[in-house]
């Protein structure tokens, strides 16, 4: 297994969080990635409502609408987020349900609230990472801007096969999940199934990324680490490759239809299962034997898998393997 990881530092941050006005693509830009992830923001899209009536009966909750100043910043020291961000006002006071009622939302970056004097709950979020805040606003007076601070940062995941094979995107995944491991042995689940080349807004921290290359086996497990206002770009390296399975009558011959297939690793276990003349699946390195049954018949040949070389891998129907290939293709009645 391999990682490569690049840090985009914070002079670049602004641009890469808020994004230009000029469109570009995730290839060309990672930064315009990082401005538009809102599949995972975990946010509901709603209006932006500046001034309303208080949900609940709070005698403190009278008087003169205050104007009040929202930003927010990936670090202490950075500058504020203009774009992604998912801000939210809440009650104190606990709803007939238990839970503390909404009052008020705004997307996007820096925001203002008009709302009567006293205590709210704000809330920003920002992809997965967020911070929360009481506030109090006051009868008299103004209220200072105020500046929360989501410590995060960001992650884009791929991956290769071999020392550097390109790996369709759309047949590797991602899954993000908490660095600690629980009583059962289990880790909580971030982020499921996160595209290639796509930015993922996290809280600083340690996270665990399981990578899949196609549905079988070919599964890595990786440690990676997030830092507040930067953009990590790691590449995983798959030790796996493509095969294509054929039972022929002679080497480079057409692909018998009807074939059921199974495929076993060298201890005898079953990892795949399909039927069709020439199906396609990812093996990660080893050794296996391919198991074909045709009209009855069942022909068998061990082969290896190699990481990054992708290959056919061809059952002949005469009991002989393809050149420089392990093979043992008996047919059985």
């Amino acid at each position: 297994m391999r990682i490569r990881t690049r840090i985009l530092l914070r002079t670049a941050l602004a641009t890469m969080l808020a994004g230009s006005a000029a469109e570009r693509t995730v290839a060309q830009d990672a930064t315009d990635a990082f401005k538009s992830f809102p599949s995972i923001s975990g946010s509901r899209k709603m209006p932006k409502l500046t001034s309303f009536n208080p949900l609940v009966s709070d005698p403190t909750q009278n008087g003169e609408l205050k104007d009040v100043k929202l930003e927010a910043l990936l670090t202490s020291d950075g500058e504020p987020v203009e774009s992604g961000l998912s801000w939210r006002v809440f009650s104190p006071i606990p709803g007939g349900d238990g839970k503390l009622p909404l009052l008020a939302t705004s997307e996007g970056g820096s925001t203002a609230f008009n709302l009567v004097p006293g205590e709210y709950f704000v809330n920003v979020a920002f992809g997965r990472a967020a911070a929360t805040r009481k506030i109090r606003v006051p009868e008299q007076g103004e209220l200072d801007k105020q500046v929360l601070v989501l410590d995060a940062g960001g992650v884009m995941l791929n991956a290769v096969s071999g020392s550097d094979v390109r790996i369709p995107p759309n047949e590797l995944s991602f899954s993000i999940f908490s660095s600690d491991v629980k009583e059962d042995g289990e880790r909580a689940l971030i982020v499921a199934d996160v595209k290639p080349n796509t930015v993922v807004r996290l809280g600083a921290g340690t996270y665990h990324v399981v990578s899949d290359y196609g549905a079988v086996n070919a599964v890595i497990r990786a440690d990676i680490q997030v830092e507040a206002g930067k953009l990590t770009e790691a590449t995983i390296q798959h030790r796996a490759a493509k095969l294509t399975l054929k039972l022929v009558s002679e080497p480079g011959g057409e692909a018998i239809a009807d074939t059921a297939w199974s495929i076993l690793t060298s201890s005898g276990d079953v990892v795949s299962e399909s039927v069709g003349a020439f199906p396609t699946l990812v093996l990660a390195e080893g050794s296996y034997t391919a198991v074909a049954r045709n009209k009855d018949k069942i022909y068998q040949r061990d082969f290896a898998v190699k990481a990054g070389v992708n290959t056919d891998v061809e059952v002949l129907l005469n009991g002989s393997g393809a050149p420089g290939e392990t093979a043992n293709a008996d047919a059985l009645d």
